[in-house]
């Protein structure tokens, strides 16, 4: 058997230390710096850095963190395991869209061959996506 896969909080951390570890040799930020230029708090910032989050990162604040940083937002999502997280132009989501994305996903938290780690996170991010936009803004 494989290594076991790498958690959504162990990916973000990885992306941001380098991300970090690039404004750094790049620009020389310290931590505050960065935390100045992104919009993210120190300890936001070092809460990802150790992966110590339940509920996902505000979207928003990995936006800010990457367009402050000149880094692909995409690679964020992909670390956090959102492989969609900004809506792309012209793609129209309706209802039977979202009707074949719930199956999928369902489809997912049953199947037997996904892990107990990969549901969880699944779940957290429904969670989070469920709560109220401006209860998403404040956290």
């Amino acid at each position: 058997m494989g290594a076991a896969q790498e958690s959504p909080q162990q990916a973000f951390a990885r992306f941001v230390r380098r991300a970090i570890d690039d404004a750094r040799d790049e620009r020389g930020w310290t931590v505050s710096d960065l935390a100045a230029h992104t919009g993210v708090g120190r300890s936001t910032v070092f809460r990802w850095l150790a992966g110590d989050w339940q509920d996902y990162p505000e979207l928003a604040k990995v936006r800010g963190f990457c367009a402050a940083l000149d880094v692909p937002v995409a690679a964020a999502f992909r670390a956090l395991g959102v492989p969609d997280g900004a809506p792309v132009a012209g793609r129209q989501r309706g209802p039977d869209t979202a009707d074949a994305d719930i199956r999928a996903i369902q489809r997912r938290l049953a199947d037997p061959r996904v892990s107990a780690d990969e549901k969880k996170t699944i779940r957290d991010l429904l969670r989070y996506l469920a709560r109220p936009a401006d209860r998403r803004a404040a956290g």
